[in-house]
């Protein structure tokens, strides 16, 4: 009678203390998270665009140390009404989202990349709904080569769409805002990669983003995911995903506003990125710009932990020209990249769909009543690896 007093006793003494060992273990664990990246780089958004000399060592410090950096105090951002009308746009009803859909999800489509992407709920380490936005209003002039290279160009060059609601107030004002934060994120690319170009005395370094055709804003939406299965679970440690683990391509300004799930990989293992907040971006450059450089600054391996709740956030990835020679880097070595391709156009058409399998592989058609193919958001899988150049064509 003794003992069972006891373990009664140890049982509601467990009950007792436990939410209070789990909080604490959760701070212990943020705080951790917080004093690994304590001495990232936080560089002024005036100090960066005035093209400041001194912030250079210590851009390249945390380039070189960690993979990434912040900027901050931007004041001519409002990251509230940024994601107002993010928000928004992913709230409308699909008869509205659909017609803007990318040709994967919209087979009446032209545009490939360009425009709007379902959630589609078995690609795996991904589970996300977005909205690419690039440089250009109008289409590329008709090209009827049968050069893979010649139509990658066209679909560098895509025109954006926007959404035509009942609501043309929305519409209008959700086209400005999107615009002009592009257009804040390309100011803030540019200037990053002229510092670095400083830092490391790379003169010929920006010269290969004068054109930019495949830069992109991408709006992203990160549902709760309905279902699970074991795909969806990294492979480095077991985690349940929502984006899978990657490194990006060149250079990305990132704003998660105060939305945790960001992990950056640091000595073999995965921390939590602190958000961007009200008024910074995160900065982060992959595994071209590294190639380019000469391995003397570091791309940054990330992904998005599942979190109990929907997610936001805007990557904006500053590319180089299509044109730009990625074969060499800026001492003359051949890259990594170089043993295959020679420009940066070439290169893009593996890396697109690996990383966004969502937009860019090719989904099962379901069939309706009257025999015509359909494609359904709710049954599409990514079962076969489809080319850039394959899509333009289909």
């Amino acid at each position: 009678m003794v003992q069972k007093g006891v373990v009664v006793l140890l049982l509601a003494l467990l009950a007792y203390f436990l939410p209070t060992f789990l909080n604490i273990s959760k701070k212990f664990l943020k705080n951790n998270s917080e004093h690994i990246f304590s001495e990232v780089a936080r560089i002024s958004y005036s100090d960066l665009l005035n093209s400041n000399p001194d912030i250079d060592p210590t851009l390249l410090h945390s380039m070189k140390q960690y993979g990434f950096f912040y900027v901050v105090d931007i004041p001519s951002y409002n990251a509230s009404l940024e994601l107002d009308y993010l928000q928004r746009f992913f709230d409308l009803p699909d008869h509205y989202k659909l017609p803007l859909a990318v040709r994967k999800h919209n087979p009446h489509n032209v545009n490939v990349y360009r425009g709007y992407g379902p959630v589609v709920g078995n690609v795996g380490t991904q589970y996300k709904e977005v909205f690419n936005i690039g440089p250009h209003e109008t289409h590329p002039p008709y090209n009827d080569s049968h050069s893979d290279l010649q139509k990658l160009r066209s679909i560098s060059r895509e025109r954006n769409v926007w959404p035509n609601t009942d609501n043309p107030q929305f519409d209008r004002d959700f086209k400005s805002v999107m615009k002009s934060g592009f257009d804040l994120r390309l100011s803030i690319a540019r200037a990053i990669v002229e510092s670095i170009s400083r830092a490391l005395d790379f003169p010929g370094l920006p010269a290969l983003f004068t054109e930019h055709e495949f830069s992109t804003l991408g709006l992203r939406k990160y549902p709760v995911r309905k279902r699970i299965n074991s795909d969806m679970y990294s492979e480095f440690d077991g985690v349940l995903l929502k984006e899978l683990e990657h490194v990006d391509s060149t250079v990305t300004v990132l704003s998660t506003f105060n939305n945790t799930g960001l992990q950056m990989l640091y000595k073999d293992k995965y921390w939590e990125a602190p958000v961007s907040g009200d008024n910074c971006f995160i900065i982060n450059i992959g595994k071209l710009i590294e190639d380019i450089t000469g391995n003397q600054i570091i791309s940054v391996r990330h992904r998005v932990i599942e979190i109990p709740e929907t997610r936001y956030s805007i990557p904006f990835f500053y590319n180089p020209s299509f044109d730009s020679d990625i074969s060499r880097s800026m001492t003359g070595q051949v890259t990594e990249a170089g043993q295959k391709y020679r420009i940066f156009g070439e290169w893009m058409k593996d890396y697109l769909p690996a990383v966004e399998p969502g937009l860019l592989q090719q989904p099962t058609p379901s069939v309706s009543s009257d025999n015509t193919e359909q494609y359904s958001t709710d049954q599409l899988d990514d079962t076969g690896p489809l080319t850039l150049a394959r899509l333009a064509l289909d």
